[in-house]
């Protein structure tokens, strides 16, 4: 065998074991610390307590307490650690940085939306923004990798190099986060591998992603999938709201937009 022929073996199998990583089927999120329900992927189904670095699901961040006698009580603590919630933004900024400080990835990752957003009295600084999706990927964070890929993707921080975007949004897609996915799906569609696209949007499907979802849904309508492209996309997507659908979450998700789960 020539030094040629042995580079291009080389490749194909690292393109081969690179594809049995990227078209693995993710875990599913973990579940809430307290009705022990799967967490919905919509960021809006839960909300992390900057107190204990918990993500609590909807329902459970919305329903009443009570003591022990049964009546409702003061409800204005974290669901989970029952620790008062933070009175200022700067208290809840600190926090943030304690949680950082103990090797929070999620504590990270929210710095890094605080400078790309200059929100939480921050300046706006989509350079320190990258610095800390750096910290939470590290930290083995998916969706930071897929917040790196945005930032490469539109030029936010860095130059843009939509190889760098799409390199993140794999990592983001390995690590289970369904909007990478869905972009390295988009990817796969841009460049007319269809084929990809849909084993991509199957994946994020199966994980909560309506984009996804929605995609299928499209390109069975101009003719490039199946019917039973389509009804094994719909029939994923009802197994995964199965596993987080509660009355709890529904009375939250009622009550609010912010609580919306699916």
């Amino acid at each position: 065998m020539n030094c040629e022929e042995h580079v291009r073996l080389a490749a194909e199998l690292a393109a081969k074991l690179h594809d049995e990583k990227l078209f693995k089927q993710p875990p599913p999120k973990k579940d809430c610390p307290i009705c022990f329900i799967r967490l919905p992927s919509l960021p809006s189904g839960s909300t992390y307590q900057s107190c204990c670095g918990k993500s609590i699901c909807s329902g459970c961040f919305y329903a009443p307490l009570y003591d022990n006698q049964g009546n409702k009580v003061d409800n204005k603590k974290c669901p989970f650690c029952r620790i008062p919630y933070p009175t200022s933004l700067e208290e809840e900024v600190q926090r943030i940085k304690k949680r950082g400080e103990a090797g929070d990835a999620e504590a990270f990752f929210n710095m890094g939306c605080y400078y790309r957003d200059g929100s939480y009295g921050y300046p706006q600084d989509y350079t320190k923004a990258l610095e800390f999706y750096h910290r939470a990927a590290k930290l083995g964070l998916a969706k930071a990798y897929c917040s790196i890929g945005y930032c490469y993707h539109y030029g936010r921080g860095v130059r843009q190099d939509m190889k760098k975007a799409n390199n993140y949004y794999e990592l983001g897609a390995i690590g289970g986060e369904e909007v990478a996915r869905y972009n390295v799906a988009m990817h796969e569609e841009r460049a007319s591998n269809i084929d990809r696209a849909l084993e991509h949007h199957m994946i994020a499907v199966r994980s909560g992603d309506a984009g996804s979802l929605g995609r299928i849904k499209a390109l069975y309508r101009r003719g490039f999938l199946t019917k039973d492209d389509y009804t094994q996309a719909l029939r994923s997507y009802q197994e995964y709201l199965s596993e987080i659908k509660s009355k709890q979450r529904d009375e939250a998700a009622a009550a609010y937009e912010k609580y919306r789960y699916y």
